[in-house]
């Protein structure tokens, strides 16, 4: 009896070590393919709003994923009440950009390959994806045209500003939309605001020169907010 006691002892120790040098391997390669994953972020990141903080995010998101896909293993119980524990948090950071949220997802992905024991498949997996990612950055794919660019216009408040833009709008614009009327300047003016596309070899100087015909020459400014394929 004490022999059968000393088997499943020595059994469920070589258990536990095997259990524990999963998790390492586990936790190493979801850590390296992270990695992988954060340089092409960086690589193919587009605009201003680079966060440092983001890209430690996904590295941390990842590890911590095939952390508790190890710690659920075959376990039903332990799945629901881990369901039932991370229900409860909340994520208040809206993402600037949406391609930022398709990169968490990435990073846990490979994080539920590793935590599941699947490495070749973690590492295909990362290796292609991460490839296709480039191949699209370099393509320049799904780009719309020119950049999307916000036009201020100022107009005295006496004037009737309702479409009188549009003429110069449909002749050198793609798009446009309104998003804003305020007054400026103690109440004397008329601020507009819209974000634009200009069509393919229009220039900025040519539509500020036609509204400022139309606006009695006062203040009009671009600004670019998106870039489009740069």
């Amino acid at each position: 009896m004490n022999q059968l006691i000393e088997e499943f002892s020595k059994l469920a120790n070589l258990t536990t070590k095997l259990t524990i040098v999963q998790a390492f391997i586990a936790i190493f390669l979801t850590f390296i393919l992270t990695i992988i994953i954060t340089q092409v972020y960086k690589r193919t990141h587009k605009g201003n709003n680079y966060s440092q903080s983001f890209v430690h995010t996904i590295i941390i998101m990842g590890v911590v994923v095939s952390v508790i896909m190890i710690v659920i293993g075959n376990n039903v119980a332990v799945a629901f009440g881990l369901v039932g524990a991370f229900s409860i948090i909340r994520f208040r950071s809206a993402m600037a950009d949406p391609k930022d949220i398709a990169f968490i997802f990435f990073g846990m992905a490979a994080g539920i390959a590793c935590g599941l024991g699947f490495y070749l498949l973690a590492i295909l997996f990362t290796v292609s994806l991460s490839i296709l990612i480039y191949i699209l950055f370099l393509l320049n794919y799904g780009r719309r045209g020119e950049a999307t660019k916000s036009l201020k216009i100022t107009v005295p408040e006496n004037l009737h500003y309702e479409n009188l833009f549009d003429d110069i709008f449909e002749k050198y614009l793609e798009t446009y939309t309104l998003q804003k009327v305020e007054t400026t300047n103690l109440g004397t003016m008329i601020q507009m605001e819209y974000l634009i596309n200009n069509k393919t070899g229009v220039s900025d100087k040519v539509i500020i020169d036609e509204i400022r015909q139309h606006n009695a020459n006062l203040k009009v400014s671009m600004n670019y907010v998106r870039y489009e394929g740069r």
